[in-house]
C-alpha cells in the first residue's frame, strides 16, 4: 500500500459572494445559496488523467490537496475537495482523502482561522497541514499547533524551492514536532522542476531537513503541476537516498509512515485521541444465569471472603463473665511435640505490668 498524499486540486473559480448589512451599518461578505460549479470539465478531465496515472503507478492511497493563502475563514471558503470528488469517475481499490494545506505569512502571525470556533470546517478535511514562511510561524507549528486536538496538524510542509530557507530549522522544535507526532513532507516534484534555479535549491533544501530530521519522520509527496515529474514510490525512493536517506528506509515515506499519519489523523475526531472502541463484557451472572456457582473441591477454602462476625461492645452496666482459662501450647524450636503448661501457674507479666509493679513498690517505701 503506497500513499500519495499531496495531489493539488485545480485552482477554483471564485465563489459568488453575496453582502449583507447589519443593523448597525456594518457589512460582512457570505457565500451566495445559488448552486455554481468551482471547476471546468477541463479542469476535471486534467485531474483524471494524473490520477489514472498515480494509480498506473501503484499508489493505492491520494490524498486531494487544497491549498489556502494566508487567514483562511470558513464563510468564504469553501471545502472544493467535496465537489471534485463528487465528479470524479470512482475507482476501485483506491481510497481519496481531503488534505488542507494553510500558507502561514506574516500576517499569520496573529492568527488564521485555526480556531475552535471554525471546528466544524475543519473537521470535513481529513488531514490538516501548515506550510509556514516565517521563524515565528514555524515556532508556533511546531510547538502548539501539533499537539493532540481536534485542530491538531500531523503536516508541516517546507517551502523547498525558495532560494533560501526564510527560517533556521532548529533541532528543538524539530524534536518537539517529531515528539507529538507531526511528519514533515518533502514534495519531489521540486526536484524535477522545469526551472533549473528551483530544482537547485530544493536539493539544498532538502538537505538541510534530512540533516535536522536524520530520516525519522518524513512523507514524500508529488507537490507538482506538470504531470510527465509523476513518479512511482520505488523511483521516488531511489531519488531520495541521494540526500543522504538509508536505502532500507527510504521506501517507508510512501508505505508506513504516511500510513500510521492517516491513523493519527482519525485521532482529531475522537474523544482524547482514542482510536480503539471500547467494548462492555457482562458477566453471566449479571445476565440472569440462575446456574449455582460450583462447589469448591475438598480441602480447599470455600470463599476468599468470608463474612466476618463482629462482636458487639459490652453495655455499660453490663457484667461480663471472665472467660475460662484455655490451656496453651509451647512448640520449641527443636521439637516437634507440643508441650503443655500448666493453667494454674500465672501467665508471665510482661514489660510494661513488671514496671508498674516495681513503681508501686517505690511508692509505698
Amino acid at each position: 500500500m503506497y500513499f500519495d498524499l499531496n495531489v493539488p486540486i485545480p485552482t477554483p473559480i471564485a465563489p459568488h459572494l453575496q453582502t449583507t448589512t447589519s443593523k448597525k451599518g456594518k457589512q460582512k461578505q457570505t457565500l451566495s445559496d445559488a448552486p455554481y460549479q468551482a471547476f471546468t470539465a477541463a479542469q476535471i478531465a486534467v485531474l483524471e488523467s494524473k490520477i489514472d496515472l498515480l494509480v498506473r503507478l501503484g499508489y493505492t492511497v491520494i490524498a486531494l490537496n487544497q491549498v489556502v493563502l494566508g487567514k483562511i475563514d470558513p464563510k468564504t471558503t469553501p471545502n472544493y475537495t467535496d465537489e471534485i470528488l463528487s465528479r470524479l469517475s470512482p475507482r476501485q481499490g483506491v481510497a481519496f482523502m481531503k488534505r488542507l494545506t494553510i500558507v502561514l505569512d506574516e500576517g499569520s502571525e496573529k492568527g488564521f482561522g485555526l480556531t475552535n470556533n471554525a471546528a466544524a470546517y475543519f473537521a470535513t478535511f481529513d488531514i490538516l497541514a501548515l506550510q509556514p514562511t516565517t521563524a515565528a510561524t514555524f515556532s508556533a507549528t511546531c510547538l502548539t499547533h501539533t499537539l493532540p486536538s481536534p485542530l491538531t496538524v500531523h503536516i508541516i510542509s517546507l517551502p523547498l524551492t525558495l532560494p533560501r530557507l526564510p527560517f533556521h530549522l532548529k533541532h528543538t522544535l524539530v524534536r518537539s514536532a517529531l515528539k507529538n507526532g507531526a511528519c514533515f513532507e518533502i514534495d519531489y516534484g521540486g526536484a524535477l522542476h522545469l526551472d533549473e534555479t528551483s530544482r537547485r535549491n530544493w536539493w539544498a533544501g532538502s538537505r538541510e531537513v534530512m540533516r535536522v530530521t536524520k530520516g525519522k519522520g518524513l512523507v514524500y509527496g508529488w507537490g507538482g503541476e506538470d504531470i510527465a515529474s509523476l513518479r512511482g514510490p520505488r523511483d521516488v525512493a531511489n531519488l531520495l537516498t541521494l540526500i543522504g536517506i538509508a536505502q532500507d528506509t527510504a521506501l517507508d515515506g510512501v508505505s508506513k509512515t504516511p500510513k500510521s499519519l492517516v491513523l493519527r489523523a482519525q485521532t482529531r475526531r475522537t474523544y482524547r485521541a482514542i482510536i480503539s472502541e471500547p467494548k462492555l463484557i457482562i458477566p453471566p451472572q449479571a445476565q440472569g444465569d440462575s446456574t449455582p456457582p460450583e462447589a469448591p473441591a475438598t480441602g480447599e477454602p470455600e470463599s476468599v471472603a468470608e463474612p466476618l462476625i463482629a462482636t458487639a461492645p459490652p453495655a455499660p452496666n453490663e457484667t461480663v463473665d471472665p472467660a475460662p482459662p484455655s490451656q496453651s501450647f509451647k512448640r520449641p524450636l527443636d521439637a516437634s511435640t507440643p508441650v503443655e503448661l500448666d493453667p494454674s501457674q500465672p501467665a508471665p507479666e510482661s514489660g510494661d505490668r513488671q514496671n508498674d509493679a516495681q513503681r508501686k513498690k517505690r511508692r509505698r517505701k
